[in-house]
């Protein structure tokens, strides 16, 4: 049988070669991953177009996966620079390179991710609207937007962010409710603002069967944007945000019966004893499609130390039921992230997705935790380095403060506790002066 979709696949009893890739990587059987694909608990972000793709499943039942933003902006123009960043991102680990340049040829750039990164690709077609047809945002059209989510569908884009649940009901809401940050998504401001200023309606929403359409024809996953989603401490759980939520619990299942595969993008910024129950309310109303977020960010104190709130929120999102973690870098809210950036807000995500795997039970997430326990056991440093996230780094720091005696760190010396334990056990004298 033909199929358009992994969706359309599973839902027929198909077991494709993506599957059978993703139940490889996640120690998982073929038929478990067809299964939850048909279902929508899991997706296989695998545009038709994207040829040179290391498949990767995204689902609360498998390891939790990171999505980087990388793209250039008016203020930081460097294209060849983005590329650095996009190789260093994938060598380190990350599962997705979202582009969100704003500037320049993002079709060449767009087009060279998809032809030489192996990583998910994704976008968000309503920044590239105003850079594609180079007009201010009044003029635009329904059709142009549209034009646009096409376009980014035949170059090979395996999942759009499209801010879909915010209709103009919300501007109603917004001016009522008087949020602290008002909208602080840049897509769900541009639609805001496009739908203040022309008087018509989120085109991403009414011309949403044009656009599964479109996504089906290319195996897109859609990425239903959560425009309104909280921007400050104060402003999570509101009217907006719980009822742009119900919103795409509806154009999910509206997608699901075109085939069309999902994810759903959630909260900000968000106090930590609201993010459990910020997943479970979404599994609930989404149906356990997979769950997006940004962070969370837990405070709102820590510019330049945000990759640190954001993985804090993270590892209890993902323990909570989120499946693909949007990095957060030091210089989240402050300035376009130079690689430095990057590498940080990748370590602190990974940090995250993985205790998050490890309080899940992903199969064998801990195996790596327990050969690191056996490699300090020996005090085998070269073992130990095979087995951490940034070898490089905690090499460096060794290397930097090197210890008197080998078989020890500059911390403790020869007061070492496993050094004496190890000693003890063996029977030996235990030499500490």
């Amino acid at each position: 049988m033909n199929y358009n979709t992994q969706m359309e696949a599973a839902k027929n009893g198909i077991i494709t070669p993506q599957m059978e890739l993703v139940a490889k990587k996640e120690c998982r059987e073929p038929e478990f991953i067809r299964q939850h694909v048909a279902e929508g608990k899991i997706t296989i972000c695998a545009n038709k177009n994207h040829k040179c793709l290391d498949v990767n499943g995204i689902g609360s039942m498998l390891r939790t996966k990171i999505n980087v933003n990388l793209g250039v902006s008016r203020d930081c123009k460097d294209y060849d620079i983005e590329m650095k960043k996009v190789m260093a991102a994938v060598n380190m680990g990350a599962e997705a390179i979202m582009d969100l340049s704003s500037h320049g040829d993002t079709s060449g750039f767009r087009r060279k991710l998809t032809s030489e990164c192996p990583a998910m690709i994704g976008t968000v077609p309503v920044y590239d609207s105003v850079i594609h047809y180079r007009r201010d945002l009044a003029t635009l059209t329904a059709k142009d937007f549209i034009d646009v989510v096409r376009l980014h569908a035949q170059d090979g884009v395996d999942f759009l962010t499209l801010h879909c649940g915010i209709t103009r009901k919300t501007i109603e809401q917004i001016k009522l409710h008087k949020r602290k940050m008002n909208i602080v998504s840049r897509g769900g401001s541009l639609i805001f603002a496009w739908m203040c200023m022309t008087g018509n309606e989120n085109p991403f929403y009414e011309y949403y069967d044009e656009i599964l359409e479109i996504c089906r024809e290319y195996d897109v996953t859609i990425s239903l944007g959560d425009a309104c989603r909280p921007g400050c401490l104060a402003d999570a759980g509101d009217v907006c945000q719980i009822d742009e939520l119900v919103r795409l619990g509806e154009l999910t299942k509206r997608a699901w019966a075109r085939d069309v595969q999902v994810m759903v993008e959630g909260p900000g910024h968000v106090p930590l004893d609201q993010v459990e129950a910020n997943m479970k309310i979404q599994q609930t109303i989404c149906m356990g499609a997979p769950f997006y977020v940004l962070g969370p960010i837990v405070t709102d104190i820590a510019p330049g130390y945000d990759h640190i709130t954001a993985a804090i929120g993270g590892a209890v999102a993902a323990m909570a039921g989120a499946a693909f973690l949007c990095y957060v870098t030091p210089a989240e809210h402050l300035a376009l992230p130079n690689i430095d950036d990057v590498k940080q807000g990748i370590i602190a995500s990974k940090i995250a997705a993985h205790a998050a795997d490890i309080a899940k039970k992903i199969p064998n997430a801990r195996d790596i935790d327990d050969k690191m326990g056996d490699a300090r056991k020996k005090l085998d440093w070269e073992g130990q380095w095979q087995c951490a996230l940034d070898p490089e780094y905690a090499k460096s720091i060794r290397d930097e403060r090197t210890p008197e005696f080998d078989d020890t760190c500059s911390m403790c010396g020869k007061f070492c506790a496993v050094r004496s334990m190890n000693k003890a056990l063996n029977n030996e004298y235990i030499d500490i002066l």
